[in-house]
């Protein structure tokens, strides 16, 4: 092993060490599922968001509505 390491290799050395990271302590179907489960599904639905929304934002018109009045 080199004395010295390029920066291309420090890269691909700390790329590897990430993987390898992410590996740790899990078996290889859970890795193989991991990978399978890309999609990313909202905690909450978009019906709630919505109402959420319209919560703060129409609290806020009344509030400035009180400050006008």
């Amino acid at each position: 092993m080199p004395s010295h390491l390029t920066p291309q290799m420090r890269a691909a050395n700390a790329k590897f060490a990430k993987k390898q990271e992410l590996k740790r302590g899990r078996s290889s179907t859970e890795l193989k599922e991991k990978v399978q489960k890309r999609d990313y599904k909202l905690p909450v639905s978009v019906g709630w968001i919505y109402l959420l929304g319209f919560v703060l934002i129409g609290g806020g018109i009344f509030e400035v509505l009180r400050m006008m009045l």
